[in-house]
């Protein structure tokens, strides 16, 4: 949510319903997305960084009229804190300009870090961000106010479908946009590593 995957910088993109927002800068980011105009002063995805920084980890959830309006963060789920959508910034490598994008993703956590879900919106395409983890797999993740380094990896078999029911347990609308894109939304999980921050994008190009 903002996965729910966008000239410089680009729009976040509509989370899947949550799950992602679109890189920054330009490139197409997060899933699906349901580009909405960006607010005077910046893009969607810029103030959403900007807020989940200010909240410790938190977007605001939106009211039904924002969300109609485009703003990329659906209305409050059931069951969900009152604070907010809770999402991470992952800090990853374009695979074509090789220039820094900044995602935020709604987010599982799972042993030893986070599971993240290329729903694109029900897109019948991947989004940007998937393809560039899978060339350059270091990123950074922000957490809450941590930074930490990791590494991506596609989930499969076993392992991605059960990631996958429980999430969508979490969120059926994610299983609705699985039907509607017509793919098998990929499932990637990125492990905490014991790197330094600054040296996650040192990576070499293993799928993708």
């Amino acid at each position: 949510m903002p996965d729910p995957s966008p000239p410089t910088p680009p729009p976040a993109a509509r989370p899947a319903m949550p799950t992602t927002a679109k890189s920054t800068p330009p490139a197409t980011p997060t899933s699906a997305e349901n580009e909405a105009e960006p607010p005077a002063g910046g893009s969607w995805n810029e103030r959403i960084i900007a807020e989940f920084r200010a909240n410790g980890g938190y977007v605001p959830w939106s009211s039904e009229e924002q969300f109609a309006a485009g703003r990329p963060v659906p209305p409050r789920f059931p069951g969900f804190d009152e604070r907010g959508m809770p999402l991470i910034l992952v800090h990853h490598t374009g695979a074509r300009t090789g220039r820094e994008r900044i995602n935020p993703l709604f987010y599982q956590p799972v042993d030893n870090g986070w599971a993240v879900f290329g729903t694109h919106g029900g897109s019948p395409r991947h989004p940007v961000w998937y393809g560039n983890l899978m060339a350059n797999p270091h990123v950074t993740v922000e957490v809450g106010t941590e930074k930490v380094p990791a590494v991506a990896r596609l989930a499969e078999g076993a392992e991605r479908e059960r990631l996958w029911a429980k999430e969508i347990a979490l969120v059926p609308k994610f299983a609705e946009f699985e039907a509607a894109s017509g793919r098998q939304v990929p499932v990637v999980v990125l492990e905490r590593t014991h790197g330094q921050a600054g040296d996650m994008h040192r990576a070499t190009t293993p799928k993708c």
